[in-house]
């Protein structure tokens, strides 16, 4: 179909998929391993630099997700002292100057994410996706290492602020260049699935290693570590990506910007899928900060379960990523998204149900499951939808030669963003409103009723509008690739039935 391998390629698809792997896990191990660092840090940082109170060692802060809501803790609280698990009492003022510290910093990340994807959409289809994936690989590098040697909270800022434009980077082009590697729809489906687990393999290990490390030796050490795994990454994709890339004629270039994004954002398929995506993820990215005040509240944990109630969730988003990519090509894509968006529903809506920490974990793991599970299978059909319109008219805009994924998957990262910037800034406002439990049951009562949305939303008369042209398309050379692509639409048409 589409050959990305160049002649001078020294590696096969498959060592290349294993680079973007490493890269998003390296993201996404940055990403957390910053968590239980930072609270006890800022708490040094302030009572050094004000002597009129003394921040004490907050455990709450320390499981809190990265896209945390600055406002949360003092709308749910009010004006009741918490207590920490010490037993001593955590003071008003101290708890909402270090929350507010934390939830700026940690908030920047994705901000900036949420801008530079557009842009990086746009640059992939000038540079290609080696480049910037080279170049997010070397902001996250630089990060790690204003990580390891900055002191001042505005060195943090920054090193945060470039996290940012690296995960930009090198989430949109690292899955447009697997996509671009993997034109079969099968092998695609399972490859892109597996790439994103390591999503909850940075996760996973970036906790506990970032706690660990910053207990034993302090908070350079996970950093110095960070930065020399980035180094090596980089170095290993120097020598092995293909940074060679066909520029097209001026005229092109000036013109593809507006017309490579107004196809995608008007396809009705398109918009369905990233709706769904958004809906899910805002599942998860709703709970994380506001799930722990509520345990403290009414569940009363120990320490420890505060810090491990989020394993379930990546674990079981690692489980629905690796092993049921290929499983929702031959089922049926959409029906697989329709039963994942069922399953996230009802965790959702079981979750304030638990009268123990213990009850938390299967609701929890079900509700990773079905978020990972639904990536698995929507994300790569993305990839396939632009295979399909750049193949429908071989003159249009969007494909001159080569179908470019980096709109499409700039845009499923706008989407994401959307759901760990908004989300959680919407429940903060509203569990003094309606409380905790209401909150969950209706993001759960949103989930379930987007299922059916999937189906009635006009998702069968998009997939036979592009049946229908592909039929009238000409033969051409590439009769293999067009009768793959042709058997995944129909078989995503059967799925609707």
């Amino acid at each position: 179909m589409f050959s990305f391998i160049g002649e001078g390629q020294r590696h096969n698809r498959a060592f290349i998929a294993f680079i973007v792997y490493i890269t998003l896990f390296l993201d996404n191990m940055l990403l957390t391993v910053i968590v239980p660092i930072l609270p006890d840090y800022l708490s040094h940082y302030y009572s050094q630099s004000n002597t009129s109170f003394s921040i004490p060692k907050s455990v709450i802060y320390k499981n809190f997700d990265l896209h945390y809501v600055p406002k949360l803790i003092g709308a749910s609280t009010g004006n009741v002292s918490l207590k920490s698990f010490t037993g001593s009492t955590i003071p008003q003022e101290s708890l909402e100057s270090e929350n507010r510290s934390i939830g700026i910093l940690l908030a920047v990340k994705a901000l900036v994410q949420l801008f530079f994807n557009p842009i990086v959409g746009n640059i992939s289809s000038k540079l290609g996706y080696s480049i910037p994936i080279a170049f997010g690989t070397f902001c996250l590098f630089l990060a790690s290492v204003i990580f390891a040697f900055g002191q001042s909270y505005a060195s943090l800022f920054v090193a945060r602020a470039i996290h940012g434009v690296g995960s930009a980077c090198v989430c949109v082009c690292g899955m447009s260049l697997v996509a671009q590697l993997f034109t079969e729809p099968d092998k695609r489906s399972r490859i892109m699935g597996t790439i994103l687990g390591s999503i909850a393999v940075g996760v996973l290990v970036g906790y506990p290693f970032g706690g660990i490390a910053y207990d034993i030796v302090g908070k350079a050490a996970p950093f110095h570590i960070l930065t020399v795994m980035c180094m090596m990454v980089l170095v290993v994709q120097m020598i092995s990506l293909d940074f060679s890339y066909r520029h097209q004629s001026s005229s092109v270039v000036a013109d593809e910007g507006h017309s490579r994004w107004i196809p995608l954002l008007t396809d009705r398929l398109i918009l369905v899928i990233i709706g769904a995506i958004w809906i899910s993820t805002s599942a998860m990215s709703i709970l994380e900060p506001c799930l722990p005040l509520w345990m403290i509240s009414v569940l009363h944990p120990k320490k420890w379960q505060l810090g491990t109630v989020f394993i379930p969730d990546s674990i079981g988003y690692w489980i629905g990523t690796n092993f049921f990519g290929g499983i929702a090509y031959k089922i049926g894509q959409i029906k697989i998204a329709i039963i994942s968006l069922t399953v996230v529903g009802a965790s959702c809506i079981i979750i304030p149900s638990a009268s123990s920490v213990f009850g938390l974990l299967l609701p929890h793991f079900s509700l990773g499951l079905g978020i990972g599970v639904l990536d698995a299978a929507l994300v790569p059909l993305l990839a396939t939808i632009v295979d399909s319109q750049c193949e429908s008219d071989n003159e249009s805009d969007i494909c001159e030669s080569s179908p470019n994924y980096g709109a499409v998957y700039a845009i499923q990262q706008i989407a994401v963003s959307l759901a760990y910037s908004l989300a959680p800034i919407l429940g903060g406002e509203l569990v003094p409103w309606i409380g905790f439990p209401w909150l969950m049951r209706v993001m759960g009562l949103l989930n379930l009723a987007y299922g059916p949305f999937l189906v009635y939303s006009g998702i069968r008369e998009n997939v036979r509008c592009m049946l229908q042209k592909r039929t009238e398309l000409p033969l051409a050379s590439v009769e293999f690739a067009h009768a793959n692509a042709e058997g995944s639409y129909k078989r995503l048409y059967n799925s609707t039935d």
